[in-house]
């Protein structure tokens, strides 16, 4: 169908179609950039929307198990489940893989939970910059584990900042931010599902404005920025000498790893389920602070009663070094904890 000029000289003339071949070229060309599967669903997104993404560039795949098996990354699966090639170097930063990146001439790089830095000269090679998907209501919670810190710390929010990267560690300028409320009973899996949604669902909605340049750029403030470092599995130990509300929001936040454990009669016991117990349901005299923490108060059918730094922790669910993960009341039947007993030492 042709369209008409309504004024000037050409008023009356045919104005042809538009080439199908000139309207390809002026499609937006993006390489993505990420790794686990919180990345998976910005890339999923960006390509079931049509979405030019001309490249895709992951960690190098990895061993595991016992077998040294090797395994793809979630995004490179995701990848070629669209057919978008894949690159995996093993450092962004070298010549040679800033080199291919600059050869693509990409307009766009998003990137979401890649795993390495970028260097400022990958940074200013996209004529629309580098997109961060980034799981925090920046500034706070700048870097690697901000999902399972948001739980850890008992924050009422969270959310995904689409931020515009710079040299910095996560402290470009803001471009689009919005936030989700943190469940009583959030876990940092359950939250790392919402975000992971979210952050997809937002790089292709405001993609259009990202590529009009009408989003507004606000700075970040520096003084209200706090910072998310990477768990380790010993992150996991309980301190039983805290509160029961912080060790209980650390076992939620750790889940599923590196989860939250501690030893009982020398051997490891894993904690995956735990509520602050009510004073009242204890024996008289055994909530009042005088027990070591990680004293165990009492046991029923259904918990351990641990005694910590302030409050009771009822454990729920456990496993046991070498055993399955369990309701509490199961273990005990076959494994019987006394009163008295002192849980990691």
């Amino acid at each position: 169908m042709t369209g008409e000029c309504l004024s000037g000289i050409f008023a009356g003339l045919p104005v042809p179609d538009p080439d199908p071949d000139l309207l390809e070229d002026t499609a937006l060309r993006i390489i993505f950039m990420g790794t686990p599967d919180f990345a998976v669903r910005a890339l999923d997104a960006l390509c079931a929307s049509g979405e030019e993404v001309i490249l895709a560039v992951t960690q190098p795949d990895r061993q595991k198990g016992r077998g040294r098996k090797v395994i793809r990354t979630p995004v490179r699966l995701c990848a070629e489940k669209w057919g978008v090639p894949v690159f995996q170097p093993a450092k962004i930063r070298e010549p040679e893989a800033v080199a291919k990146i600059r050869e693509l001439a990409p307009d766009l790089i998003v990137v979401a939970a890649f795993g390495q830095i970028l260097p400022q000269e990958l940074l200013d090679i996209p004529r629309l910059g580098c997109i961060n998907i980034h799981a925090s209501l920046l500034p706070k919670l700048r870097g690697a584990a901000p999902i399972q810190w948001a739980v850890i710390n008992g924050d009422p929010l969270s959310g995904v900042t689409l931020m515009q990267m710079d040299a910095g560690l996560d402290t470009g300028d803001i471009l689009a931010q919005e936030s989700v409320p943190i469940a009583g009973d959030e876990t940092g899996e359950s939250l790392y599902e919402k975000l992971a949604a979210l952050g997809g669902s937002m790089i292709v909605r405001y993609l259009p404005e990202i590529e009009a340049g009408t989003l507004m750029p606000v700075p970040q403030q520096e003084e209200l920025s706090s910072y998310a470092p990477m768990l380790r599995k010993e992150a996991g130990q309980i301190d039983w000498s805290v509160s029961a509300a912080r060790i209980e929001r650390r076992l939620r936040g750790m889940l599923p790893w590196p989860g939250a454990f501690t030893t009982l009669d020398g051997q490891t016991l894993k904690i995956w389920k735990a509520e602050i117990a009510d004073p009242q349901s204890l024996p008289e005299g055994s909530a009042d602070g005088r027990p070591a923490p990680g004293t165990v108060l009492r046991t029923d059918k259904r918990a351990v009663y641990v005694a910590c730094g302030e409050g009771v922790l009822a454990l729920l669910e456990v496993q046991a070094e070498g055993r399955k993960r369990m309701e509490t009341g199961a273990f005990l039947r076959g494994n019987p904890v006394s009163a008295g007993t002192v849980l990691g030492v």
